[in-house]
This record gives C-alpha cells, structure tokens and sequence, in this order.
C-alpha cells in the first residue's frame, strides 16, 4: 500500500509539473503559424453555450475526435506525409476555433507543427477522454470561472490527445483560447483546477496585455501567483498548485537579486524550482506576493486585483517584511 500510495503521489506531482511548464511564459520561436482552416460545423465536435446569469459565452472543441480518421489513414505513410495529413485532417478544420490570432501562439507549435506517432497511445487517450466525463467537467470549471470574473469575449476550450510527456499538459494560446493537452496522468480534480488557472491567463490576455510588453522575473511570477490565486478561489478544496507556507530566507537571497532582471530563462528556472529550489517555487511565492497584499487589502474584487501591475503588489503588500 505505501509503494502504491508513493506511485500516485509521484504521478499527481508530475502531471502538476508538466502544467505548470506549460503556462509560463515562453519565447516565441521561429515556427512559421498554419493558414487558417475551413470553419467545421459539427454539433458532434463543438459545444457551444453560455452562462445563464453572466451571458458569457463558451465553446468546447472536441478535437480529439479528429484522430480517429487520421490514424486509420497514417499507419503506413512516411513522417512528413503523416505530418501534412496530421494537418489537413485534425487541425485545418479547428484553426480558426482553437488558434487563429492567439496572442501567445508560439505555446501550440508542439500541437500545430508535429504529428503525433504514437498512434496507439493516441487512440487509447481518445478512448479514455470519451470514457471521462470531460466536456461536462470543463463547462463546470468555466461557469464557476465566470461567475467570479467574467469578460465579453467567447472562450474557447480545444481537447487535444497528447503523449509528448517533455512538454505540459495546457496552454493559453491567446484571449479566450485555451488548448487541453491530454496526458495519461490527467485526473478530473487536474482538469478542474487546470481550466480555473488558464482562465484567468486567458482573461488578463484579453484586457491587460500590451503590445511589446516586458516582463520581469517579478512579473513572471507575479502573472502565475494571479492564476493560482484564481484556481484556489474557484476550487479552494483543490490542492493543485503547491504552497510552501514557510519563509525561507535561503531561497528568497536566491531570488530576490533578479527580480528587475529581465530574463526569461531565469523566470523559469524560479517558477520550477531545481538548482538549489524546491519543486514549483515561483509558483508558490507568486502566490505568496497575491496574498500579502490581499492580506492587507481584503475588500479589493478579483478584477481589481488582476489589473493591478507586479509592482503594486509586491510594494504595496510588503512582501519584504517577511523575509527581515
């Protein structure tokens, strides 16, 4: 029992750490984007509905069952007519849904720009996906994100079957556009938390960024600590993202020095952990950063606080003052 308990605990934390991968900011890469696809109008691959007291509007892409057809016709062709079918097949007819105009479209190239080959794994995802009651767990993840805070723009969820394990497991590709990459260790408590957490990226995308905005390692953080703020205010029973409640000034004197800087690389390097820092790190001071300054600001609305700028929060909820 205890070995069996160690493997469940191993598989939630990994699963956590492809996510969390998957959402921080990246570099765009020189990947040129697909043309736009034919629109598909099929009530069998795209729900559509709306909040009934907020009036927003969703949509759910079921494009995992696209591979159907794709894998009974790419078993014996080579890579690069597997990868122009991949294309024609799966994801020409949900481009315009799921990717067109994403602000953040550079996070899609490991779905847009390779097809998948393993076919078997593909398939049994697919199966596992159906067998789940995924579409109705993400509509209940929207609904309760929307009541909290809500926006004009239609949010579209794509589910995708994913086995690529070096890359995470879901994206915000832009405002109101949130890619599923479903994995093998994908649990409905996962898929819950996941959407809350995009949500929020996906709602501060469409009102808050900028064009050629910077972002600092404070920023960074900052950006994630708002999304987990959001996921544990719309699942508080959920433990999805890790908390380090303690203070540790070993790890602040770590960090604290590149805050200004302006280095995406070592944003990540925080945000993960490793080299010194626990699993998630940045993940968990974001978080931190949000809530001292709620702490001392508890009538500020979710709205508020997402347009509020890194600075703002951090200076403002003297977050220092826990580590002097």
């Amino acid at each position: 029992m205890k070995n069996k308990k160690k493997i469940a605990i191993a598989i939630y934390i990994l699963v956590i750490l492809l996510l969390l991968v998957a959402c921080s900011q990246r570099e765009i890469d020189n990947n040129k984007p697909m043309e736009k696809g034919t629109q598909i109008d099929d009530d069998s691959i795209i729900m559509v509905f709306e909040h009934p007291d907020t009036k927003e509007k969703f949509k759910i892409v079921k494009a995992y069952k696209l591979f159907n057809n794709f894998i009974s016709k790419a078993e014996d062709i080579s890579d690069k007519s597997s990868l122009e079918l991949y294309k024609k097949d799966v994801i020409e007819p949900i481009y315009n849904d799921c990717f067109a105009n994403g602000e953040h479209l550079h996070m899609a190239n490991s779905i847009l720009h390779t097809a998948p080959d393993n076919l078997n794994d593909i398939k049994r995802l697919t199966e596992k996906i159906e067998s789940k009651e995924t579409t109705k767990i993400i509509k209940e993840a929207l609904l309760k994100s929307s009541e909290i805070l809500p926006y004009e723009k239609e949010t579209t969820v794509c589910v995708f079957p994913f086995t690529n394990q070096n890359f995470g497991s879901m994206v915000t590709v832009g405002s109101g556009k949130i890619t599923v990459l479903y994995n093998k260790y994908y649990t409905d408590e996962v898929l819950r938390a996941g959407i809350a957490h995009e949500y929020h990226h996906s709602y501060w995308t469409e009102n808050h960024l900028t064009k050629n905005m910077s972002f600092s390692v404070l920023d960074n953080l900052i950006f994630e600590g708002k999304a987990v703020t959001f996921e544990k205010l719309v699942y508080p029973d959920i433990d999805f993202t890790p908390i380090y409640s303690s203070f540790n000034t070993g790890y602040w004197s770590q960090i604290e020095p590149d805050l200004i800087k302006h280095n995406l690389q070592r944003s990540l390097e925080i945000l993960l952990g490793g080299n010194g820092l626990p699993r998630n790190y940045g993940y968990s001071e974001g978080y931190k950063m949000v809530q001292s300054y709620l702490d001392l600001n508890p009538d500020i609305t979710p709205k508020e606080w997402t347009g509020l700028s890194a600075k703002e929060i951090y200076e403002e909820g003297n977050y220092l003052k826990n580590y002097r």
